[in-house]
């Protein structure tokens, strides 16, 4: 019998199985390229990735999922998982690890960027993230200036990552099939982050920069700095041609 036949798939937790082993075992691939040895598995679910994690050598694991259905399913089949489990939303959870720590993860799609911004308040403690999310959400992620999808997604986690868009995923990977193409990326903490005003005053720049992106950035953000300070000709550009540095180092000019 198939694993998915034994327990429900929920749309209302955005779950869809992943089947073929094939895809598993090159995210487990990808996670591997870099140096941890705490781990955090997102959504479970069936165990795709699971049974691939809990092969890796002299690693803590831990996996955090919140529905009950497959926080039961997982412990029957997986025994070892007893203790690792936290049986929350990941939204909701603090850091599962004292020290630094790897995440990974077939992310549930209706949270997905949720997720993102997430991993960035933890920023500091992830050595490295491996994630699974409908195509356009990954492209969105790697994109750079210039491209159509480069938003405010794009600028926070390229603004504290290296961000790599690995392979797509076809929706026949997945039963049932979603309805999207899904793409695999891999986040790798930049070396040296920008220097940046602060780290609320940057996000509010971003935003506030994105949430009219049709408009000069004169327009769109004349309500964070001064008369004086929009002279400078950076404020002709529109938001999706200024680099993660052009932002940051443009919020040191903020009022």
């Amino acid at each position: 019998m198939y694993l998915w036949c034994m327990y429900t798939l929920k749309k209302s937790l955005g779950q869809h199985f992943l089947k073929d082993e094939n895809i598993s075992r090159k995210i487990v691939e990808a996670l591997q390229v870099c140096p941890f040895s705490r781990l955090l598995e997102v959504g479970p679910g069936g165990g795709a990735l699971t049974k691939y994690l809990l092969q890796l050598k002299d690693i803590q694991f831990r996996a955090v999922e919140v529905d009950d259905e497959k926080v039961a399913w997982l412990k029957k089949n997986y025994p070892q998982l007893q203790d690792k489990i936290i049986h929350q939303s990941f939204l909701e959870i603090n850091p599962p690890f004292d020290d630094a720590f790897a995440v990974v993860g077939n992310f549930p799609y209706n949270i997905s960027t949720q997720i993102l911004f997430k991993i960035l308040e933890w920023e500091e403690k992830v050595r490295c993230v491996v994630g699974m999310f409908q195509k356009e959400v990954a492209q969105r992620v790697a994109a750079k200036p210039g491209n159509k999808v480069y938003g405010v997604t794009s600028v926070l986690v390229q603004a504290f990552f290296e961000v790599q868009y690995l392979f797509d995923v076809n929706e026949n990977c997945f039963v049932p099939p979603p309805k999207v193409k899904s793409g695999v990326i891999r986040l790798v903490p930049l070396k040296s982050v920008p220097e940046m005003k602060s780290r609320k005053d940057f996000f509010t720049l971003v935003k506030t920069a994105f949430n009219q992106r049709r408009k000069t950035l004169r327009n769109a953000c004349k309500s964070l700095f001064d008369a004086d300070a929009l002279q400078d000709p950076i404020f002709d550009k529109r938001a999706e041609q200024l680099s993660v540095n052009d932002f940051a180092k443009l919020s040191f000019n903020m009022k």
